[in-house]
């Protein structure tokens, strides 16, 4: 049996929900960004439950099939640019086509009629805040962070960081003036 939950974006949120099921006396057999899988179906009891907990810590379980696969875009996305050491040499919308079996289009559409956010909004957001991490703790050179992020060259990247935090790459590495954002929040909000 598989749930999905809203708002997983971390380990802590793994380790999280493997021991909010584990309380309740359900098996796992894998806890990823966005989804459990159990070993056994769930009770009605025991599903109210997690539901009630997840709540207490700002996840949510979702049951809506369009929700379903936002949660799953958002999942893959966020493992393509955060936690891969060098992104897929394939474009975002083959990635994400060949990694969730839809056509990019359909994919683009159910996000943004589910978030009011644009689909190319919310990977450049997520792309940009891993710019950042990578200014920051990496002490990589723009021309590294461009080629780690698959971008056609070091002015496309410095332009979209540029439009979304309105600082050059350099400026932001010199002033570190800007805040990280949480993942559940990346592409979410409006651009600074």
């Amino acid at each position: 049996m598989i749930l999905y939950i809203k708002n997983m974006v971390c380990v802590r949120c793994k380790m999280l929900v493997k021991k909010i099921l584990d309380d309740l006396g359900c098996e796992t057999h894998k806890v990823d960004l966005g989804y459990v899988e159990l070993k056994q179906p769930v009770s009605a009891g025991q599903k109210e439950a997690f539901k009630e907990f997840l709540q207490i810590w700002g996840l949510e379980l979702i049951e809506d099939n369009n929700e379903i696969l936002v949660e799953k875009i958002k999942s893959s996305i966020m493992n393509m640019i955060h936690n891969d050491d060098i992104m897929s040499p394939l474009k975002t919308s083959h990635y994400l086509s060949h990694y969730l079996n839809y056509n990019y289009t359909y994919l683009a559409n159910v996000f943004s009629q589910e978030t009011g956010t644009c689909l190319r909004d919310f990977i450049i957001a997520h792309k940009i805040e891993k710019v950042k991490e990578m200014l920051i703790y990496d002490g990589l050179t723009i021309s590294e962070i461009a080629w780690k992020l698959n971008y056609s060259s070091v002015a496309h990247l410095s332009n979209q960081f540029n439009k979304i935090t309105g600082l050059r790459p350099s400026q932001f590495k010199k002033e570190n003036s800007k805040f990280f954002i949480p993942l559940e929040q990346i592409g979410m909000l409006e651009a600074v």
